[in-house]
């Protein structure tokens, strides 16, 4: 069940000062929602309150560091004491770091790109979810995935990519867990400008931010799960599938009656017995 209109909704975003994530307050907000931003960095979120102001859109912001489960539930009161209800949590924090083979990488750096990119959203699913459920109207959550979801698009960012793939398992599991009236969602994008990284030129060449929130909002408007843009990424998602269904069909091919491992047909079975 879509959300028909986000005219007087209340939208949270996680990592919204900016980036992506105010890029996205600035569609909510000029389609009439009231915008919640947080990160960490008060002084970003005062400039992204006050920017968005001048646009005419209102905002409030909450200091907040998604890794840890209070603080989530603190940015959760504060958007339903301000406002009285929320529509809408876009779970957008998320970080980088240094790109370098696995063999190379720090264990402290890749537990923190996971704490961030994939425990983080993992928080504002769980504190959102259940007080959506608990409010009862139409609702969503969507999470920032990236086309790194669906194959590895970046060299020596295993850490990184391995936190993508993560939080695409999340939220399809999410999606059947969540009721009716939760609309679930993955945002998926390609390379697109941002803070991220430490190199400004690299980032230029990414696609402008607004053009990419803009094609996101077309499809969140009409209620897709799978969020997508960067069309050349169907080759990259193409090659992948090719491989694995050429294994299957060399080492696993389909026989009459090959559902008699597949574990949802004998979880539903063992389920259907118990009743």
């Amino acid at each position: 069940m879509k959300i028909e209109s986000f005219k007087d909704s209340v939208v949270v975003i996680t990592g919204g000062a900016t980036g992506i994530g105010y890029s996205f307050a600035k569609q909510f907000g000029k389609r009439g929602a009231k915008i919640v931003i947080a990160e960490p960095r008060e002084n970003r979120l005062q400039e992204a309150v006050n920017g968005l102001a001048e646009l005419g859109i209102e905002a409030k912001y909450y200091c907040c560091d998604v890794i840890n489960r209070n603080e989530v539930e603190g940015l959760a009161d504060f958007a339903w004491n301000a406002f009285g209800h929320v529509d809408v949590i876009i779970n957008n924090a998320g970080i980088i770091i240094p790109n370098a083979p696995i063999v190379d990488t720090p264990e402290e750096q890749a537990r923190r790109i996971f704490d961030v990119n994939y425990f983080g959203v993992w928080n504002g699913c769980a504190v959102f979810g259940k007080r959506f459920i608990e409010q009862g109207t139409p609702a969503a959550i969507y999470n920032l995935g990236s086309e790194n979801c669906f194959f590895h698009g970046v060299p020596m960012a295993s850490a990184y990519v391995s936190t993508k793939h993560a939080v695409l398992a999340l939220t399809e599991g999410l999606r059947e867990e969540m009721p009716d009236y939760v609309e679930v969602g993955l945002i998926c994008p390609g390379f697109v400008r941002s803070e991220l990284g430490d190199n400004p030129e690299m980032s230029q060449l990414g696609m402008d931010t607004d053009k990419y929130t803009d094609i996101a909002m077309q499809q969140i408007e009409n209620g897709e799960f799978y969020i997508v843009s960067h069309a050349y990424n169907k080759v990259r998602i193409d090659a992948r599938q090719e491989a694995v269904n050429k294994a299957y069909q060399r080492y696993a091919p389909r026989y009459e009656g090959d559902d008699e491992y597949d574990i949802r047909i004998l979880a539903a079975k063992l389920m259907a017995a118990a009743e």
